[in-house]
């Protein structure tokens, strides 16, 4: 893999561990006229496909699994929070990471328009914090003790800081002095503007049992942004507890690149 390639790979692989807001569950009954808010804290460990199209025409496919995610995690933090009052709600969910990769002795590279001799050896470092804030109202359409629907209108911002530290051992031919070492950033801020539905259905004795459901579509920044989810939760006496597989989908149209993420979540969420 070239370095040239690193920062906008970086880009994709920065938004693993949590996209796309995991809204927190509403409790499956009639709208009340007092307030309602639920808070929800949750781990999401998918994995990574995708394909990234850079100024020199290569194409470069991109995988990535939860283990090598965990062993170049810094810190990462997530959590949601709901708001409802009769019909109306609305509901954030906030996703911090911040990672760090190294790759030492490395030979396939290049640097700009210049091309690195075989024999040379790089080491890379790379840094990448990454926030991804999803924002929405909704509306909730149907309400019974047995299933809940709410439509949502939105927006979801991903922002990205990277930064990539390189230094160059052996024959590096044009590259002389200070061109032996170096670093380069970059920022990035995509908005887009979602709508979507949400909601779960209730069953059992209690209807203590329930699935949950989301599905949003968006553009803006990106050409297109999509979500869904589905999975098996447990309410009791304080909140609940809930399991879901998550697939989050994003087409890139200026940077001619795509990034697919699947896998499970958990998390538990708190109401009063």
């Amino acid at each position: 893999m070239t370095a040239a390639v690193h920062r906008p790979l970086a880009s994709l692989a920065v938004l693993l561990l949590g996209v796309a807001g995991f809204s927190a569950s509403s409790a499956a009954q009639t709208p009340s006229s007092d307030w309602q808010f639920s808070a929800l804290l949750y781990v999401y460990l998918p994995e990574l496909r995708g394909s990234a199209t850079f100024p020199t025409g290569t194409s470069v496919d991109i995988s990535v699994d939860p283990h090598q995610i965990i062993s170049n995690l810094n810190f990462a933090a997530m959590g949601a929070f709901e708001a409802r009052r009769g019909p109306w709600g609305g509901f954030t969910d906030l996703v911090y990471m911040n990672a760090t990769g190294s790759k030492s002795a490395t030979r396939v590279l290049s640097i700009g328009d210049v091309v690195i001799p075989a024999n040379v050896t790089a080491d890379l470092d790379l840094h990448v914090r990454s926030t991804i804030w999803t924002l929405a109202g909704t509306y909730r359409a149907c309400g019974t003790p047995a299933a809940t629907l709410d439509v949502l209108l939105g927006a979801r911002g991903l922002f990205l800081q990277q930064q990539l530290d390189w230094q160059l051992s052996g024959d590096v031919g044009p590259l002389a002095g200070p061109a032996r070492q170096g670093s380069g950033d970059s920022d990035s801020t995509y908005w887009d503007a979602i709508a979507g539905v949400k909601g779960r259905w209730s069953f059992g004795g209690q209807r203590a049992w329930f699935v949950p459901y989301y599905l949003d579509v968006g553009t803006g920044a990106s050409q297109l942004t999509w979500q869904t989810l589905a999975g098996l939760g447990y309410a009791f006496s304080w909140g609940e507890v809930v399991g879901t597989w998550r697939y989050l989908a994003y087409h890139f149209s200026s940077q001619g690149s795509s990034l697919t993420m699947s896998g499970p979540a958990i998390g538990a969420a708190f109401r009063w």
